[in-house]
């Protein structure tokens, strides 16, 4: 069985409204309408163990509602999600114990306090041996360039210091899956390679199972042979990159971001 499993999965969100015009800020707090938005509209895929696969689509399509049911952060509407043997929203202390994930935009490490510190306490509450956590901190350390930022508080830290960070902490206890949420974002081009090589690595030599989801084609080109595009909470393609380039390209040599608008063009999202 696929270690990850989803069928007919749907999410819905109540948006409120407050009236237009003039005095529509004084006749929203006595009256708002409901309107109903569909995030993700009968989603289901299968990922293998040790596979790297990119998810792909324009803002609000749902590649981040998909991926927060998948972490157990939400719960969906209706469908089967089922990872590594369990439900993510039932047995979510069990799931996140062998989970990983890094949200570009948010953060796991503590502002104030050094990178080492925050580590400690993601090792306590992952319950890593002493022995265990030195070792794989110090492995992380070395292969994320990171060793000398460990005494450096978070809010001191550069965006792709910080990155490589985040990825380390993500990775401390050793996780089955990684699911990797605009990872790059805002990184320049040094750092995206430095990241870009070591998913390759660590994929190759532990086996751990990637989802990165992200607007950065190059990314994907780089380290995804399979990618999955949504669009309008539907899932639109589920395939092999070079399928996806020999489809929707329109001459040699065109630019994975040129292919890209061309498929949501042709598949009007």
């Amino acid at each position: 069985m696929a270690q990850i499993y989803l069928n007919g999965i749907c999410k819905r969100f109540k948006v409120y409204e407050r009236p237009e015009g003039r005095w529509g800020l004084l006749k929203g707090a006595f009256m708002r309408s409901v309107r109903e938005v569909c995030a993700l509209d009968d989603i289901g895929f299968e990922i293998d163990a040790g596979e790297i696969v990119g998810y792909i689509g324009p803002n609000g399509a749902g590649k981040s509602t998909t991926v927060k049911i998948m972490s157990g952060i939400l719960t969906p509407d209706c469908g089967e999600c089922v990872i590594d043997g369990r439900v993510p929203w039932r047995d979510r202390v069990a799931h996140v114990s062998r989970l990983g994930v890094v949200f570009g935009q948010r953060s796991q490490l503590w502002w104030d306090v050094p990178v080492a510190d925050s580590f400690l306490l993601l090792k306590d509450i992952y319950n890593i041996p002493a022995a265990q956590y030195r070792e794989r901190c110090r492995e992380l350390a070395e292969a994320l360039d990171i060793t000398g930022l460990l005494k450096t508080p978070a809010r001191q830290l550069s965006l792709g210091q910080r990155m490589r960070c985040e990825l380390a902490a993500a990775l401390l206890h050793r996780p089955r899956l990684l699911f990797l949420d605009e990872p790059t974002i805002g990184l320049d081009a040094v750092s995206k390679l430095a990241l870009r090589r070591f998913l390759k690595e660590e994929n190759r030599r532990t086996g751990v199972t990637v989802l990165l989801t992200t607007h950065d084609m190059d990314d994907i080109e780089a380290l995804c042979t399979r990618v999955m595009v949504i669009g309008k909470g539907k899932l639109l393609y589920d395939g092999q990159m070079q399928a996806l380039r020999e489809t929707y390209a329109t001459r040699d040599g065109e630019d994975i971001d040129e292919i890209i608008a061309a498929m949501y063009r042709k598949m009007d999202i």
